[in-house]
């Protein structure tokens, strides 16, 4: 069997990860001005860094909303196109090892996809994710940087923007600790909040709907995993926000080691089932 390639083609990011006997290969992140630039450059950038041949490479997978444009085989190789729910679910369950999940996959808005063993099915979304933050930070921050967000966040300190169950009570509510929010964003009149403070309020306002939107969709389901993908889970505020979902819902979230990556994978995966049908 030869190297499959995985490629999550978004509007201007790609993601493409190799695979080869179930071993992933050398994730890589690339950023361009269109989809099809983005595609080109990805590819062949991994190629010539990877020392790889266009012999090596069996199979070309891509996924992801550019897919749909590209319309003929990459450098003449065999190119597939992989349903997008199905590789977030396959690449998913891959690298958690968890075989029953809710998938929440953020990106520009935010999917939800359930996995029963091999059963994977696409149960609704959020519009809300990084869209979302860049398009608030643009407003209030004046950047859509995905990097000066952060770095401004880091500065920030979410007990000036956020009101909390201890701000209008002395003891926890019932499944309330005192450090959950009642109000996002509801203590900025009183505060008068930083920028620093605003850019942390806006990522943790982002982590938090979708993690407890995700956790409200799925309590008619029993679920309890829930596996984080995308770009997003690289802010480092989902290290504080999701343990807090966690303690409120009983429920446990992951961020699997190529989390980033995850939709590619899962793009790379989807050539074996391809291939036994």
């Amino acid at each position: 069997m030869g190297l499959i390639i995985g490629i999550d083609l978004g509007g201007s990011t790609t993601k493409i990860v190799g695979l080869n006997d179930g071993t992933i290969l050398s994730p890589m992140f690339i950023t361009a001005a269109d989809p099809i630039t983005s595609l080109f450059g990805a590819f062949g950038k991994y190629v010539y860094d990877n020392g790889f041949q266009l012999s090596d490479i069996e199979h070309v997978m891509l996924t992801g909303v550019g897919s749909s444009g590209v319309t003929q085989p990459i450098y003449g190789l065999p190119t597939t196109t992989a349903d997008e729910f199905q590789a977030d679910g396959l690449g998913a369950r891959f690298d958690s090892g968890l075989t029953h999940l809710t998938v929440v996959s953020m990106g520009t808005g935010t999917t939800l996809v359930r996995v029963d063993g091999d059963e994977i099915r696409h149960i609704g979304g959020l519009g809300i994710g990084g869209g979302t933050l860049q398009g608030l930070a643009h407003l209030l921050l004046n950047t859509t940087n995905f990097h000066e967000i952060v770095e401004l966040a880091s500065k920030g300190d979410i007990e000036h923007i956020n009101l909390q169950i201890k701000d209008i009570c002395k003891n926890d509510l019932e499944g309330l600790p005192l450090h959950a929010t009642a109000s996002l964003f509801g203590k900025v009149r009183h505060s008068n909040p930083s920028q620093a403070d605003i850019a942390k309020g806006l990522i943790c306002m982002v982590l938090e709907t979708i993690g407890s939107g995700a956790v409200l969709s799925n309590l008619n389901r029993k679920a309890d995993d829930f596996v984080l993908i995308g770009n997003m889970t690289r802010l480092p505020e989902c290290k504080d926000v999701f343990p807090k979902i966690e303690e409120i819902y009983g429920v446990r979230f992951h961020i699997p080691a190529h989390a980033t990556f995850c939709t590619a994978l899962g793009a790379a995966l989807a050539f074996d089932s391809m291939r036994e049908a």
